[in-house]
């Protein structure tokens, strides 16, 4: 392919990634995947700089999609941290780390990488100022007013005077995410993917009952130039907890790679007993002197590199392939499985994204199939166990017709996914109408799938534009509705009207809109 079309073609893969990641809270593929994307793309940009764009995503670290709250700079650019897989690459870091500053002895900070949302904390006086998200890395969403509902976010620090600056991770521990979504199983709600989706969800959230009902906490990974007596990360991290914060307490100090890889083994057989998320560790030069003069790359500081765990895999058994219709009519194959333990959650299905994919890996069913959570998040079939394939398996035969309304499925031009273009199927009807009350599109705060379904099978909602139809005495008719849901539904309906032109826009949910 054309380097002008590759690059093109990856700029707009990864803003899809970004907005789902940073945006929808919702990622598709995992981490290792992401990066490689990224890598390719910084590659070519540097290959070829007539190419290269300031508007690019490899020139920027996060995402500037969300817009409901008020702006604010940050004080110094949140730059994120290059990943590695392997521990050449560590050994390699440390070698850089010698090389750039000679005969110097060099300490590192090694910490836990939590799986959370990074948040900046600005204190003036001791008074806590402003909560501002990552955002683009320049400028993010002030959040100020839902950090009260986090405890271990000091909301005042004594004897401190002129500005603090704090940067961490805000995050849910597990126990709290189990209890969320089981309460959200037993109102018929879709339950969150993950703890980390829901904390970035909550910390945005325009509704703050939401931020004060779930248990968010907050771990601090560094501060800013506050302090010029105390100069290494480690010994600016232990002043943090003298303020109230709860600092992590598996942060320690190494001297040299293979101490590291010791640290980062020992904490991942510790992985499973913790009561929060990480998915690796942030390896960090503990000499603030020395991590200021080795500078940064346009998104990430030199003297910093984040180690990411493998994701775990498990065997299980593939016993039915199933069809899933979506908003836009695409067809996606999914693998109803055995049920297993895996990265801290049941697994019983997985995507097998299109026919390809399926064709590509020899998926059929009744196979055992090696499953992995990509990310520690979505999972999905990463082999076949061929030696323990049975006689009588046979290849997967694609459907020809919607399974939901029968009408037959196209695929267009290059793209390798079927499509129903029945625009009156109830699988397209039913997602579209939960697309368009989505938080992210209209916020019709109560609408979910069991609502949709009643809704469509009483013959009153054929399509969005119906929700603006519907009255109260109609909800209220409806099972488990009582008044005063029917009237919040009622109000959120009304409240959608407001939402802006660019909420409008990407509510319709068109293909490759």
């Amino acid at each position: 392919m054309d380097p002008k079309e590759r690059i093109e073609q990856l700029r707009r893969e990864i803003e899809e990634h970004n907005y789902r990641y940073y945006v929808e809270n919702q990622p598709v593929i995992a981490d290792e995947e992401y990066d490689a994307l990224a890598r390719e793309l910084e590659r070519l940009e540097r290959e070829h700089p007539e190419l290269a764009a300031a508007e690019s995503p490899a020139a920027r670290v996060g995402s500037d999609l969300a817009r409901e709250f008020r702006k604010r700079e940050h004080r110094e650019p949140m730059l994120s941290i290059g990943n590695t897989y392997n521990a050449e690459e560590v050994f390699e870091f440390d070698r850089r780390m010698r090389r750039e500053l000679g005969n110097e002895r060099i300490e590192y900070s090694c910490e836990p990488k939590i799986d959370g949302v990074a948040l900046e904390l600005v204190y003036t006086d001791g008074g806590l100022e402003a909560g501002v998200t990552r955002g683009d890395g320049f400028i993010g969403d002030d959040v100020t007013d839902n950090l009260r509902f986090i405890p271990s976010i000091p909301k005042r620090i004594g004897g401190i005077t002129g500005e603090l600056v704090v940067r961490g991770e805000v995050y849910l521990e597990r126990a709290e995410f189990e209890k969320i979504n089981e309460s959200r199983r037993e109102e018929g709600l879709k339950t969150f993917a993950n703890p980390r989706n829901l904390a970035a969800g909550s910390i945005k959230a325009l509704d703050q009952s939401l931020v004060e009902n779930r248990s968010l906490c907050f771990f601090p990974y560094g501060m800013i130039d506050s302090f010029q007596g105390e100069m290494s990360q480690h010994a600016r991290l232990l002043r943090l907890k003298t303020m109230g914060f709860t600092v992590n307490p598996y942060i320690e100090k190494r001297e040299n790679p293979r101490e590291i890889m010791e640290y980062i083994s020992r904490l991942e057989s510790l992985r499973d007993n913790l009561p929060y998320d990480i998915d690796g560790v942030v390896i960090k030069v503990d000499s603030l002197d020395q991590f200021r003069r080795l500078g940064t790359t346009a998104k990430s500081p030199r003297g910093a590199i984040a180690f990411k765990y493998q994701a775990r895999q498990a065997e299980t058994v593939i016993r039915q392939i199933v069809y899933q219709v979506g908003r836009t009519g695409r067809v996606t194959p999914v693998a109803e499985l055995d049920p297993v333990f895996l990265a801290g959650s049941t697994i019983s299905r997985a995507t097998l994204h299109n026919e390809q994919e399926i064709a590509r890996k020899d998926i059929r069913e009744g196979d055992t199939v090696i499953l992995e959570k990509g990310g520690d998040v979505i999972p999905k079939v990463v082999e076949v166990v061929f030696g323990k394939r049975t006689a009588d398996s046979r290849p997967v035969k694609f459907p020809g017709r919607c399974p939901v309304c029968g009408t037959p499925i196209v695929r267009e031009g290059e793209e390798v996914d079927y499509r129903c273009v029945n625009a009156a199927c109830p699988a397209v009807v039913e997602n579209r109408i939960l697309h368009f009350a989505s938080r992210n599109a209209m916020n019709i705060d109560g609408m979910g799938p069991a609502l949709v379904a009643q809704l469509m099978e009483s013959g009153l909602a054929h399509n969005y534009a119906d929700l603006y139809a519907l009255r109260r005495d109609q909800l209220e008719s409806l099972e488990r509705m009582g008044e005063k849901s029917a009237q919040n539904i009622f109000d959120a309906i009304e409240g959608s009207k407001r939402r802006t032109l660019a909420h409008f826009i990407f509510e319709i949910g068109r293909a490759h809109v």
